[in-house]
């Protein structure tokens, strides 16, 4: 069986979890924390990165930094994971969902004007498959109108738009390092603070609401609850298996960049056909080989397609049920507007194996498998 997915091992990930060990400082901000939020600052000059335990606790972070309580309201698209809606939901805010665009999957930035009205706070972008939302249209709506900018970059680590890192463009950025991502710490996350008003708050707010980091910096002679927060600090071990892959940085988008060329190079004679459609990747946009999918027909078509794969030694997976759709998304939200995309497209995708070190030849398999399912369906 192909896998859908296998955690990238780059090398040095056994030897800094031994040097974290012997180090006796594991419960996390150690020496590979510390280089970790380096990395990130530097790759991609941003003015503070703080290691979570996850990038639901960036989220949640984020929401904690800009104050959402009962009333306020956040718009985001329906097409992306709980953990979007949750942190924000959390504290009181009602969610209030738009379509997305069919071309990436993206929320379509046009249709964010009309659901803002004075109870909204902040939008959250979501860019799915790491390919960026329309950031210029999006930013340029949240200064006309005074609202917070949260980038949901889960899925885009090392991907740009108009050469800028995602993550960096909104007032927070969001980030994983869970195992299905391209860099992985197992479970993990990052915060990007690109408003700098925020970064003295953001390590109290990490550190339970405790001004602990000052002191322990000699700024103040003792700490104590000084605001709200809770436990947003990752282990020392996450960290320690995180900056191996960071060191890897450019060999694993490689790698995966050239995985997802070739499955598109392979698959284009299925769209040319009017079988499939491939992904699309907008000029401005550079992504970073994250996923690499299908639409095909319709929800019928891909049941009977992922199991066909499945029959034939390959995992293949859909993906998001449209939040609004679900029972809590119903209870804490609504969706503004026409639904003309969202549910469409979200039974059509399919998600085909992806992941460090997929060989051409197992790509080749499966788009081979594919193109006899196609050719099966005709006959």
């Amino acid at each position: 069986m192909i896998p859908f997915n296998q955690p990238a091992v780059t090398g040095n990930e056994e030897a800094y979890l031994i040097q974290a060990v012997r180090n006796r400082k594991i419960s996390g901000d150690g020496r590979f924390t510390q280089l970790c939020h380096q990395w990130i600052e530097k790759t991609f000059q941003c003015p503070k990165a703080l290691l979570t335990p996850s990038c639901t606790h960036a989220l949640e972070m984020s929401a904690v930094l800009m104050d959402i309580s009962l009333g306020d309201e956040v718009i985001m698209p329906s097409y992306t994971f709980s953990s979007t809606a949750n942190a924000f939901a959390l504290h009181g805010a009602k969610i209030v969902f738009v379509d997305i665009r069919p071309d990436t999957m993206n929320i379509d930035e046009r249709l964010i004007e009309q659901a803002i009205n004075p109870k909204t706070k902040a939008i959250v972008v979501v860019h799915y498959a790491g390919v960026a939302c329309e950031m210029d249209a999006i930013m340029d709506l949240a200064e006309r109108y005074g609202l917070f900018v949260v980038e949901d970059a889960a899925q885009g680590v090392m991907s740009k738009y108009k050469g800028r890192p995602l993550g960096t463009i909104g007032h927070f950025g969001c980030y994983s390092f869970h195992e299905t991502k391209n860099y992985t710490s197992g479970e993990g996350g990052a915060l990007l603070i690109n408003d700098r008003r925020f970064a003295e708050r953001a390590e109290v707010v990490r550190e339970k609401g405790t001004n602990r980091k000052q002191f322990l910096q000699g700024q103040v002679d003792k700490y104590s609850w000084v605001d709200i927060g809770s436990s947003f600090l990752p282990s020392e071990l996450n960290a320690a298996y995180l900056y191996a892959q960071f060191e890897k940085s450019e060999e694993i988008n490689a790698d995966r960049l050239s995985s997802w060329d070739f499955y598109y190079s392979e698959l284009s004679a299925l769209e040319k056909a009017e079988k499939i459609k491939r992904p699309f990747i907008p000029e401005d946009c550079q992504h970073n080989g994250h996923m690499f999918y299908i639409k095909v027909n319709d929800i019928k078509e891909r049941s009977d397609f992922i199991d066909y794969l499945k029959n034939n030694g390959v995992m293949a997976v859909f993906h998001y049920v449209p939040l609004h759709s679900s029972k809590a998304g119903q209870k804490v939200g609504t969706f503004f507007g026409k639904d003309q995309y969202t549910t469409r497209e979200s039974e059509r995708l399919v998600r085909l194996p992806m992941f460090y070190g997929l060989t051409k030849d197992s790509i080749k398999y499966i788009t081979e498998c594919i193109k006899s399912f196609y050719e099966t369906a005709a006959g």
